[in-house]
């Protein structure tokens, strides 16, 4: 097998695939809604990202080996053959403690290259998994060894960043424990939750993708004429699935799928099946308790295009962190997740047999586990808690906690990204340009800088910086990905204090694959 090296990779090939690109990038002012000419920024195996590592202190080293393979997957009866990790869907999980150096190396036996994004970590730009930005693709029959220290403890997880690969069985939980943890609690099960289409009946994310990428020509799905991407005229149809079929199995394009929550337009895909932790709710997961645990649940949202609305029947859940992040503790029935984020909750068990659903947001159907602390029989594959009828507790009605509140202080850089596109071409992209990686948006190390996120069409998006977290707005909670609802505004700020080169983009992976993406750099 051959083996791709860090050291390698940032030679004389990283300069090929980012030192060209970083020569004849563009720029953009310090208030700017789009780049313009050229600067000279911090490369990924820049001296500066040595010495942003070298402050992390990285301590012992875990080391762990991953193979991305075809393999075939068990989801409850249903069999079907996808990309993973290993067998296991979720791929299985790999757990540090905060201070811990991480050491994987991931051997790639698929058919095309790929990649392993740390989704919510700040860690050195050189490991952050971005196929010709931050690293060469890893070849078939290739492995790479990505080597950071692990600072911060929360719930994060892994995926590939090429292509629509997140939409298949590539992804895995990534739990950092912390070795001060203030929480108390009896047990802890991590629930990732995900919408399944790769291997069904012919389908797969890339023939999604193509269908996806012809558009809605004919259809109405502009907001007030202007560059939206809502179901326009559409609302008043069923959610349905459109009828034409391909070599590549059934359409998978999705129509009328509706939820005020998200202020309109649910999603684009009709997936046939959703899953927690890789079961379909006729053959859920069973987690078992006795009555009074006190039950820490990890939540992840690995899906690629759906929003879940989570409650436990009988139960009542308490938020305890975000994207990792401590938050004050709030109490709520149910609880959203967009594509990306993450979510802790504390909850009391009861007596009995409890579903866990996870509702797919606008699209009417459900993903299902279970909780067993004593005698009974199990509900329903179909159940639907009253706990799901309250309005779910969403990321701008927490708080951060105090001992990781963003300090007050005015931005000394607006950045403004105006989310542009519509169903109808299918032309996602930010400020009106599809993503290409020779633009990129400028920062330096040392600013708080704000990000303004103008959301332009008839869609919500759930919107994901690398390698940072911010701060939502009004002491807000701090979150690396945040939704951002249609016709609405939303300002987030976060410290530059990680340098390198950085994707900012939408984590619907078919909107990001469209061109809802673009770079922040570091200038020098």
């Amino acid at each position: 097998m051959r083996t791709t090296t860090r050291r390698a990779v940032l030679g004389a090939g990283l300069a090929t695939a980012t030192g060209g690109l970083l020569a004849a990038c563009s720029d953009a002012s310090p208030e700017s809604g789009g780049p313009s000419p050229a600067a000279t920024y911090i490369e990924p195996d820049g001296k500066e990202v040595a010495a942003a590592e070298a402050r992390r202190k990285p301590g012992p080293v875990r080391e762990v080996k991953l193979t991305a393979a075809r393999t075939e997957l068990d989801l409850g009866g249903r069999k079907v053959t996808s990309w993973a990790y290993g067998d296991a869907l979720p791929g299985k999980e790999v757990r540090v403690t905060a201070g811990d150096t991480l050491a994987l190396r991931l051997a790639n036996h698929l058919p095309q290259a790929t990649s392993l994004h740390w989704h919510g970590l700040a860690l050195r730009n050189d490991m952050d998994g971005v196929p010709g930005i931050t690293q060469r693709p890893i070849a078939p029959g290739a492995a790479f060894d990505y080597r950071f220290a692990v600072t911060h403890p929360g719930t994060y997880w892994f995926h590939p960043h090429s292509g629509v690969q997140q939409d298949r069985g590539l992804y895995a939980p990534l739990i950092v424990e912390d070795p001060k943890e203030p929480l108390k609690y009896d047990k802890e099960w991590v629930v990732v939750l995900d919408d399944w289409v790769d291997g069904v009946d012919g389908s797969t994310p890339d023939a999604v993708m193509a269908e996806l990428a012809k558009g809605m020509s004919g259809m109405d799905h502009d907001m007030g004429g202007g560059g939206g991407g809502g179901m326009g005229g559409m609302h008043h149809m069923s959610m349905t699935s459109a009828t034409s079929a391909s070599s590549d199995g059934p359409s998978r394009m999705l129509m009328g799928a509706t939820s005020p929550v998200l202020g309109g337009d649910a999603g684009d895909v009709a997936y046939p099946y959703y899953l927690v932790n890789g079961r379909t709710p006729d053959a859920p997961e069973t987690f078992t308790a006795k009555p009074g645990d006190r039950i820490r649940v990890r939540f992840v949202n690995a899906g690629g295009d759906t929003a879940f609305r989570v409650a436990l029947g009988g139960h009542r859940m308490t938020v305890t962190h975000t994207d990792g992040f401590p938050v004050r503790h709030a109490e709520t029935d149910s609880l959203l997740l967009g594509m990306g984020e993450r979510y802790d909750v504390l909850v009391t068990a009861g007596d009995g047999v409890f579903p866990l659903t996870a509702l797919a947001e606008g699209k009417k159907r459900t993903a299902l586990a279970l909780l067993r602390t004593g005698g009974g029989s199990a509900p329903d594959a179909d159940v639907r808690p009253k706990e799901l009828e309250s309005a779910p507790l969403t990321a701008d009605r927490l708080r951060a906690d105090d001992a990781v509140a963003l300090p007050s202080r005015r931005p000394d850089r607006t950045l403004v990204f105006e989310l542009t596109g519509s169903m109808t071409k299918y032309d996602w992209a930010i400020n009106g340009r599809r993503y290409k990686a020779s633009e990129r948006y400028p920062v330096k190390a040392g600013e708080r800088v704000r990000l303004a996120f103008v959301n332009r069409t008839g869609m919500w998006h759930p919107m994901h910086l690398h390698g940072h977290t911010f701060a939502l707005p009004g002491g807000g909670p701090r979150k690396d990905t945040a939704i951002v609802l249609p016709g609405k505004r939303l300002e987030v700020d976060f410290d530059a204090d990680n340098p390198g080169v950085w994707m900012l983009h939408c984590h619907n992976v078919y909107h990001a694959e469209s061109g809802m993406m673009t770079l922040v750099g570091y200038r020098r």
